[in-house]
């Protein structure tokens, strides 16, 4: 068994480590989570290797992303078995920061992205993308790293962090990390862990009324009419209830009438107490 990744917790202890590598001349990937690390973070260690000589992996359940009634104080944390088996990746060193050290005795500042925040799961979850971007520019400012990697599962987050660092000149590349699937094709999750059997198994539908959904699109039937379809469809599989699916601009995310940019559709189902994310790109890429 590998030996668990060695773990800083002040971002004073953080900083000395970059800078030592830095002397070194050495490249450094950050890769943000929040923890309870399935194959899917771990696949992100793995491809930011190509681009970094030393990897952080930050592991900080942030409350401010979380909503009122949501699952914050259930939210799985598992550190040491995190640290073990990140011992299998190449990541260097586990950043594992307490809410007392991101967010000091009267800290008042916070980081909004207007527009592409405020549609999709900013409209479901109020509040949620600027907590979001407040903790990911922390990340970014107290690791200073070369490159950081965010997955395509979270397809909002990653387009919101492009729209912020280049906002704000954060000089960070952002590398997407691919969408991981389990072998019924449903997106790699924490929360999966939450479903019962019977629900597992309607959660597998979720990625198959996707595709056909996709075929619909790049087919003859209006993109409204798709969506509606694959709603129907997942309520017919099962789903307690659907959030939204909705086709739209791959960058902006604003939402599409016709395929003549790069797309993607991105949905949103209930099932038992879970709320479950997918994506894919529609038409040409």
């Amino acid at each position: 068994m590998s030996n668990p990744v060695p773990v800083v917790r002040t971002v004073e202890e953080l900083r000395a480590q970059v800078a030592a590598w830095r002397a070194e001349g050495l490249r450094v990937g950050l890769v943000p989570t929040m923890g309870a690390l399935h194959h899917g973070h771990l696949s992100l260690v793995d491809a930011i290797a190509e681009k970094a000589d030393r990897i952080v992996v930050s592991i900080f359940v942030n409350p401010t992303q979380f909503g009122e009634g949501e699952d914050f104080d259930a939210y799985p944390r598992t550190e040491q078995e995190d640290r073990q088996k990140l011992g299998s990746t190449p990541a260097s060193l586990v950043f594992a920061p307490n809410a007392a050290e991101m967010y000091r005795k009267g800290h008042a500042s916070k980081v909004t992205v207007s527009g592409i925040s405020d549609r999709l799961e900013g409209a479901e979850r109020p509040g949620h993308f600027d907590g979001v971007a407040t903790v990911v520019t922390k990340l970014l400012l107290q690791c200073l790293p070369d490159v950081a990697i965010f997955g395509e599962k979270d397809y909002q987050q990653l387009a919101v962090i492009r729209r912020f660092v280049a906002d704000l000149d954060i000089p960070v590349e952002i590398m997407a990390g691919k969408l991981i699937r389990e072998e019924d094709g449903l997106a790699a999750s924490s929360r999966n862990a939450y479903l019962n059997s019977n629900e597992r198994a309607i959660a597998g539908q979720f990625n198959k009324i996707l595709k056909t959904l996709v075929q619909n699109a790049e087919g003859d039937i209006p993109l409204r009419d798709a969506e509606q379809r694959a709603t129907n469809a997942l309520l017919d599989a099962g789903f307690r209830a659907v959030d939204y699916v909705s086709i739209v601009d791959s960058n902006s995310l604003e939402l599409l009438d016709k395929l003549d940019r790069p797309a993607r559709v991105l949905a949103v189902a209930r099932i038992g107490k879970v709320r479950l994310l997918d994506n894919m790109p529609v038409g040409a890429q």
